[in-house]
């Protein structure tokens, strides 16, 4: 007589007992939820798209636009009212956050650029400033910092707008940015 697979498989665990559950702890956060993202988890995961992104921004001074040395620079997304953007032009807009990517080669600045637009934007400010010289001596042509500069800050996500500083500021060989809201400081508890 030959047994079904579900006699042979009771047959088999027949001998098998439950685990105690005073061994299971239930202080542990990821035994409560555990699909419960760490701190160190999202601290890899955003460095993984840091360096993603980086990919994405080139660093071979051909693939941008040049940029004149005493050329005004100016963008911003469709949605900036035009008002917001006069605020940002006239340097209206306080700002803590100060780059200078003097006597940087483009890898570096690049990275320093990332870093600085996004760790501002975690911290929920709005504007920052980035000095990158007017660039007259720069080669393979003038003005390649801040052509640089401006081709990735049309990249980075949080980036809404940007526009030449004001001559106390830097004048044409700076640039006055303006970030999106953080959506972490908007949340609201209600209770």
């Amino acid at each position: 007589m030959s047994l079904s697979d579900d006699e042979l498989f009771l047959q088999e665990m027949a001998d098998v007992s439950p685990l105690k559950q005073e061994h299971q702890s239930h202080t542990d956060p990821r035994w409560l939820n555990p699909l419960s993202v760490t701190d160190a988890q999202l601290a890899k995961r955003a460095a993984a798209e840091q360096h993603e992104l980086l990919q994405l921004l080139p660093t071979d001074p051909y693939l941008f636009t040049a940029v004149e040395p005493d050329d005004v620079v100016s963008y911003k997304m469709d949605g900036i009212q035009d008002e917001v953007f006069t605020q940002l032009r006239l340097g209206k807009y306080r700002f803590n956050t100060v780059l200078d990517l003097h006597q940087y080669r483009l890898p570096q600045a690049r990275e320093s650029l990332l870093s600085c637009v996004l760790g501002a934007y975690e911290r929920g400010e709005r504007n920052i400033l980035v000095i990158h010289g007017k660039g007259y001596k720069s080669k393979p042509y003038s003005g390649l910092m801040k052509s640089a500069v401006c081709h990735w800050l049309r990249f980075i996500e949080p980036v809404t707008a940007y526009h030449s500083a004001t001559k106390e500021c830097g004048g044409v060989g700076a640039v006055f940015i303006m970030l999106k809201n953080h959506r972490k400081k908007e949340l609201k508890i209600v209770n």
